[in-house]
């Protein structure tokens, strides 16, 4: 995986781990390494972030645990370079992030493509979907999920609302996004990573808490080449 690359696989993955975990910019990672004694640019961690944030992030949706049959969907206005778009996402009903979408409309056939990605990407059909009272959601609703139970009521949906927060704190240390594309790879990568090392630690006793993280550590460790020190 890290032929011909200078730096070993440990440094790689660190810097990776570093990004896409924690509010940080390349060139603060860049300190952080120097610190520590390494001399890597901030241009050659954002390649290596391009590199494998996707492979990384693939392999970590696979050690997701157990998604509920219960999905909150929500849409909200990213502004990239004066124009509105929208990030659609979904979270089942523990606040796990299934899938995201990024389009330029929030109109029926906006919804229909979300729903065929996330049907895709999930491989199951919900029991429930939670929505605010956009009209779009029940039209496509009515169009794919016909058997599904449709509740539509904003105080519902706080769940797929509140999983934005982490997106938006990125957005603001990005000084915004670039592109519609650049934004859409980004947080494919970026909400798979933050969310495995951001487990629900408010519902959990602080033992339970660092059992989980040391397991999830073990788990990063193993998709990206490492021995586990824990």
């Amino acid at each position: 995986m890290y032929s011909r690359h200078r730096f070993p696989g440990e440094i790689i993955s660190y810097c990776v781990w570093l990004y896409y975990t924690f509010p940080l910019s390349y060139r603060d990672i860049e300190k952080m390494m120097l610190y520590r004694g390494i001399e890597v640019t901030y241009e050659s961690i954002r390649e290596w972030c391009s590199k494998f944030g996707q492979q990384y992030a693939n392999q970590v949706r696979r050690k997701r645990p157990y998604l509920t049959d219960k999905w909150h969907l929500d849409e909200v206005v990213v502004t990239i370079k004066g124009q509105q778009y929208y990030l659609w996402r979904a979270v089942d009903s523990a606040g796990n992030v299934l899938d995201i979408l990024m389009q330029q409309h929030r109109d029926t056939q906006a919804a229909k493509r979300f729903f065929r990605k996330l049907l895709k990407q999930q491989g199951f059909v919900p029991r429930v979907i939670v929505t605010d009272k956009l009209k779009s959601y029940e039209a496509a609703k009515n169009q794919m999920l016909k058997s599904v139970e449709h509740r539509a009521h904003k105080g519902l949906n706080n769940r797929a609302e509140n999983s934005h927060q982490p997106t938006r704190v990125r957005e603001r240390r990005m000084r915004e996004f670039k592109s519609l594309g650049q934004t859409q790879r980004f947080l494919t990568a970026f909400e798979p990573i933050r969310d495995h090392f951001h487990p629900k630690q408010h519902q959990l006793t602080a033992q339970r808490y660092r059992e989980q993280m040391r397991q999830r550590i073990r788990d990063w460790q193993e998709i990206v080449g490492l021995k586990s020190a824990l």
